[in-house]
């Protein structure tokens, strides 16, 4: 059985909270409940039992969809395509690479089975009809 966890008081919680959040916002660094928790020596579901509000509160700042510093720390949308545009080239140069590795591989593969079927039937003495016989050859 283990000992039941030191329990911060809700003050003593909620400062460092703040703390933590004020850490977050200066480092432009997303919230997390987990890294709270271990903060204060708790593991994350007896942090969310004990402190409900405060991990509400931290979700809803996790899950926001404006960056801590604020609106003008937000790109512009030329510069938003520009970095989709560049993303789109990364994906396209690799997809162009992969696809020379597989054509090699479908050239490799084609050789080896025509190889592989000129070696089985000149094993089992397989003629063709439609080839002239070389043995006859004046």
């Amino acid at each position: 059985m283990t000992r039941p966890a030191d329990i911060p008081t809700q003050a003593r919680a909620r400062q460092a909270t703040d703390q933590y959040l004020s850490q977050c916002k200066d480092n432009g660094k997303r919230p997390s409940v987990l890294a709270l928790a271990t903060r204060l020596g708790l593991s994350n579901t007896t942090f969310r039992r004990h402190f409900p509000e405060l991990t509400k509160e931290i979700s809803a700042l996790r899950s926001s969809p404006s960056s801590p510093a604020g609106d003008e720390a937000r790109p512009s949308t030329h510069n938003v395509l520009i970095a989709r545009n560049a993303k789109l080239r990364r994906a396209n140069r690799a997809l162009t690479e992969n696809l020379r590795y597989a054509a090699a591989h479908i050239q490799r593969l084609a050789l080896d089975n025509a190889r592989l079927r000129e070696a089985l039937e000149s094993s089992h003495n397989i003629t063709h009809i439609n080839q002239p016989d070389r043995s006859r050859r004046p």
